[in-house]
């Protein structure tokens, strides 16, 4: 028998997955966006950061959770750095 904190958990759980997808997909399209505006391909890209183009590829689609270290060789590469900001 489910308990109202059983379905308070179950709909957190669903509410935080939305939100990962959605700061990771946002994250990608500003990746995205920086490496086009370099003109370089994801081939390019995957050489520099010393990354397979596949994980450059499954990133950018938004189907692949990053490390913060692969972030950041993919930032190093494009010239950039990552800051990260926690607001509430």
């Amino acid at each position: 028998m489910k308990t109202q904190i059983d379905y308070y958990y179950r709909d957190e759980k669903i509410l935080i997955e939305e939100i990962q997808k959605s700061v990771r997909e946002n994250v990608a399209a500003e990746y995205i966006r920086w490496r086009k505006e370099k003109n370089m391909t994801q081939a390019e890209l995957a050489m520099r950061a010393g990354i397979s183009r596949s994980n450059i590829s499954r990133f950018e689609s938004g189907t692949y959770n990053p490390s913060l270290e692969m972030m950041v060789k993919i930032a190093s590469a494009l010239d950039m750095n990552i800051e990260i900001n926690l607001i509430k």
